[in-house]
C-alpha cells in the first residue's frame, strides 16, 4: 500500500486497542470505557473542559450507565466542523473478554467474543486526536462521539440532541471491518410485538372450551408465509426482509407449562427491513392483518375469540448517499491516496449512521478490522486496523 506521509505510531494505536478491548463495556453498562477513553484522551494532550456527557441516557427507556461521550477539538485552520463517531458499548457476549495478539491479529481466548465492534472505532478515534495534537497537524473543528447502546437499539444516536455536535456538516462513523468498504446507505426496521391472551382448559377433557393462543400465533405466522410477507419480501412495489424472533409466554417463559392445558397466553416479537420504510411498514401490515385474521379461526364452544394486542415501531429509518456527496467523496479521495480502491455498500443492517444522517449530518461509515463479529471466533485483522487510522487522519486533515 503506497501511503503518503502520515506520522501514526502504529504500535501505540495498537496498544490502544489492547487496552480498550480489555475494558468490559456491554450495552448499557459503559461507564467504565467511558472513563476509559476520557483518561487516553487527556494523556493524548486533549483538555479535560473538551471532555464532557450528554444526558442522552436520560432519555433511553431502558437502563443505561451514562450519555453520549463528546468530544470538541479547535480546528487549527479554518473549514467546516467534521464528525467522527462510534459506540462504546459491545454486545452481552463479549463480557469477560481476554484480548491477546497473533501475529497481525488479535483475538480472545475462545470463550468470549472479542469487541472490535466497535472497539476498533473507539481506538481509532482516540488514535485520530492523539495523531493531530502529537504532530500538530492542520485540521478544521473535529467533534468525536463515542455513543451508548448502539448494540440494543442504537438508542445513543437516536436520542442525541443535534444540537450537541457542534454544527458538523458531514460525519464519518468507525463500524466496519475493511477500510475500502464504505458503508453509504443501511435499510429502516420497524419492529412489531403481539400478545395473546386465551383461555386455558383441559387439553382431554374440554379442549372446546379453551382458546389457544398458541395456535393463533401459529396459524399467523402460517398465513405470513403463504402470502410471500415472510423471510426475504420481493413484491412489485418493494423489497425487504421479515422475521419472528421471539415466541414465548410471559418474562422469557415459555408459552404454556404443560401439554394438558391449552395456552392461555403467548407473546410474539419481530421486524420487518427495507431500503424504503413505507415498505416495511406494509411488511408490517401484512403481520397485523394476519394475526387478525388467525384471531377469528380460533373460538372456543361458544364462539369467543383470543385478545390479540398488536402493537408496533419504527426502530430506525434508512438512508442512502449519493457518491457525490461531499463526505462520500472525501473518503474516496483519501482511499485514492492511500492507493485503495473503493467498494460502496448498502448495509441490511442499521447503524449510528442511520440516525445521525436523520439528525442533518450525511454520513459514511467506513471500517478497522473488526471480524466474525457477535461470536466466539471474532477477531481484529490489524493490517486493516492500521489502513482505517491512516484513512481517518486523512480525512480529518484533507484541504476542501
Amino acid at each position: 500500500m503506497k501511503s503518503p506521509a502520515i506520522p501514526l505510531d502504529v504500535e501505540a494505536a495498537v496498544d490502544h486497542l489492547m487496552r480498550f478491548l480489555a475494558v468490559e463495556g456491554v450495552t448499557g453498562q459503559e461507564a467504565n470505557i467511558a472513563a476509559a477513553v476520557s483518561d487516553a484522551l487527556k494523556k493524548a494532550g486533549v483538555p479535560a473542559e473538551a471532555i464532557r456527557f450528554d444526558d442522552v441516557n436520560t432519555r433511553i427507556p431502558l437502563p443505561t450507565e451514562t450519555g453520549n461521550l463528546i468530544v470538541d477539538l479547535p480546528g487549527t485552520r479554518p473549514g467546516p466542523r467534521l464528525l467522527f463517531s462510534t459506540h462504546l458499548d459491545t454486545v452481552p457476549l463479549c463480557a469477560g473478554a481476554k484480548p491477546r495478539r497473533e501475529g497481525d491479529r488479535i483475538v480472545s481466548d475462545g470463550t468470549t467474543a472479542l469487541g472490535g465492534d466497535a472497539r476498533t472505532g473507539v481506538a481509532l478515534l482516540v488514535v485520530l486526536a492523539e495523531t493531530l495534537i502529537k504532530n500538530k497537524l492542520p485540521h478544521p473543528p473535529i467533534t468525536l462521539l463515542f455513543t451508548v447502546r448502539e448494540e440494543s437499539g442504537l438508542h445513543g444516536a437516536r436520542e442525541l440532541n443535534p444540537a450537541d455536535l457542534g454544527g458538523a456538516v458531514m460525519c464519518v462513523n468507525v463500524d466496519g471491518q475493511l477500510a475500502s468498504e464504505l458503508i453509504v446507505g443501511a435499510v429502516g426496521q420497524e419492529n412489531w410485538e403481539v400478545e395473546i391472551k386465551g383461555r386455558a382448559s383441559h387439553a382431554g377433557v374440554a379442549p372446546d372450551k379453551g382458546i389457544s393462543a398458541t395456535l393463533v400465533g401459529a396459524l399467523a405466522l402460517a398465513e405470513v408465509k403463504a402470502e410471500g410477507w415472510f423471510g426475504k419480501v420481493v413484491k412489485d412495489d418493494g423489497r425487504g426482509t421479515s422475521n419472528i424472533g421471539i415466541f414465548g409466554g410471559k418474562d422469557g417463559k415459555a408459552a404454556g407449562d404443560a401439554t394438558n392445558v391449552v395456552t392461555d397466553y403467548a407473546f410474539l416479537k419481530g421486524e420487518a427491513r427495507s431500503p424504503e420504510l413505507s415498505f416495511a411498514s406494509k411488511i408490517v401490515d401484512a403481520y397485523e392483518a394476519a394475526f387478525a385474521k388467525a384471531k377469528a379461526a380460533v373460538t372456543d364452544h361458544a364462539g369467543d375469540t383470543a385478545d390479540v394486542a398488536f402493537r408496533r415501531a419504527v426502530s430506525y429509518p434508512p438512508f442512502e448517499l449519493g457518491q457525490d456527496t461531499a463526505v462520500v467523496k472525501r473518503a474516496a479521495k483519501a482511499l485514492a491516496l492511500l492507493g485503495i480502491e473503493p467498494t460502496y455498500l448498502f448495509s441490511n443492517g442499521g447503524l449510528d449512521a442511520n440516525w445521525l444522517d436523520k439528525h442533518g449530518v450525511p454520513t459514511i461509515t467506513i471500517g478497522a478490522g473488526q471480524a466474525e463479529i457477535h461470536t466466539i471466533k471474532e477477531y481484529v485483522n490489524l493490517s486493516e486496523y492500521e489502513k482505517g487510522c491512516r484513512l481517518g487522519v486523512l480525512m480529518a486533515t484533507l484541504d476542501e
